[in-house]
């Protein structure tokens, strides 16, 4: 069994409880101390760092929402001077607004850290060679595991998203072994090089897979280690805190939460209290050691549990169960946040259409596909193509530019969709994974 940090990894639980306690400690008075936006926050609930005085006295925290990231756009949730910060990434917020997260130095060798670790427990390490096919640039994805690739001594082919033929063709002619990407991009590669005669069981040294940013099922994985003859890692995180950090390891039972960077309980969605071991909830997550966007009791919207047995690779950090879905409305579209109120934004904004639309979303081969079905306002509907094709393409193009994926978009007569007493029904969801 190998170990990036064994010191760390296998820490004894009552060490690494300790260790935690005293993080958090020091998270909750540098915040309280330092950054006004957590300073109001502590106040309102009459909390100060004397309140916390054991790990357990997080739930005294109040939550941090999305719409707390929104509301405090760019950055006045930043808890240290611009001059400190190297980076920025940017995510899709739930309405027009991007979530702008910012990066120290050190957030981004704790990122770098964690990711080494879980790469490490996956079996990528000195002599792997890694295609990494998320995306790069405001993205998290790719530019995360590019670097703790480089650190634990991997090969980095950056090839990013698209270009399919090529990336099959680098794959093979660089003797590929370890890749990154989407499970539904797995799939997707792999049809593309069998209608290419290439078999990535066969024709390939593929054996690695380190598959997320999208749900994806036991099932997916059976059929992507079956059928190409490879090892498939589940993989998690958010850019809300760095990006994507924590994998599986060789056992396969649960996705390791470092506990050093992350203090992770699992709330009821619609009441917020703290769960038991094994009960399914909402991920919530306190950044012990961020120092740009650190993060109190955040609200992920990911459905899981939590798993206290010690896994039998000896890595004694908390493990969480595969996510199971969303207790709010986001839907992820190959790998990137969508929320309905950032289509409505968009269509809002469009005075030729209404106020009724509908999102359907199915696979296209192994991709995912989102048609926004809206009605076009009983004044511009018409009945010639031309106009009707160039409303379709502006809304298309706005989409993008706002979504940062393609979209189909489908115009209907006014009345056409179904109208709601309650909750309109926007998705129609017709994936299966």
């Amino acid at each position: 069994m190998e170990y990036w940090n064994p010191r760390i990894e296998k820490i004894p639980a009552d060490e690494l409880r300790k260790m935690q306690y005293k993080l958090l400690k020091m998270l909750v008075y540098r915040l309280y101390n330092f950054s006004p936006y957590y300073r109001r926050k502590f106040k309102k609930h009459n909390i100060t760092p004397d309140d916390i005085k054991n790990c357990e006295d997080v739930s005294k925290l109040p939550f941090t929402y999305k719409k707390d990231l929104r509301d405090n756009y760019p950055d006045k949730m930043f808890a240290v001077p611009q001059q400190e910060i190297v980076r920025y990434h940017v995510s899709s917020g739930t309405t027009g607004k991007p979530t702008i997260v910012a990066y120290t130095q050190q957030d981004i060798n704790l990122w770098t850290e964690s990711l080494a670790r879980s790469l490490t427990a996956c079996g990528i390490g000195r002599g792997n060679i890694i295609q990494i096919s998320y995306g790069y640039g405001l993205f998290t994805g790719g530019l995360g595991l590019h670097y703790g690739a480089e650190r634990v001594g991997a090969s980095v082919i950056p090839t990013g998203t698209g270009n399919t033929e090529r990336q099959i063709e680098l794959m093979q002619d660089m003797k590929v072994n370890s890749i990154a990407c989407t499970p539904s991009y797995m799939i997707h590669m792999a049809e593309k090089a069998e209608n290419l005669g290439i078999s990535i069981k066969n024709d390939t040294n593929l054996k690695i897979a380190i598959l997320g940013a999208e749900p994806w099922s036991e099932k997916t994985r059976q059929r992507i280690e079956d059928e190409l003859g490879i090892d498939a890692y589940d993989i998690y995180g958010m850019s809300e805190f760095n990006g994507p950090m924590f994998t599986e390891c060789s056992e396969k039972s649960g996705i390791h939460i470092w506990g050093d960077h992350m203090l992770v309980e699992v709330v009821d969605p619609k009441t917020g209290e703290v769960l038991e071991e094994g009960e399914e909830g909402e991920l919530v997550v306190t950044t012990l050691q961020k120092e740009a966007l650190p993060l109190i009791r955040y609200r992920t919207g990911d459905i899981t549990e939590l798993y206290q047995d010690l896994c039998e690779c000896g890595r004694a950090h908390q493990r969480i169960a595969r996510i199971k879905g969303r207790a709010d409305d986001m839907l992820i579209i190959r790998g990137i946040n969508v929320f309905p109120s950032q289509i409505e934004y968009v269509l809002m904004q469009t005075r030729e259409v209404g106020k009724h639309f509908q999102l359907v979303v199915e696979r296209d081969g192994a991709l995912d596909k989102m048609t926004v079905r809206v009605e076009v306002s009983t004044e511009a509907f018409s009945d010639k193509i031309n106009d009707m094709i160039a409303l379709k393409n502006r809304i298309k193009d706005r989409l993008k530019h706002f979504l940062n994926i393609n979209t189909e978009v489908e115009l209907l007569e006014p009345g056409s969709l179904p109208r709601f007493e309650g909750k309109a029904k926007r998705i129609i969801d017709k994936r299966e994974f």
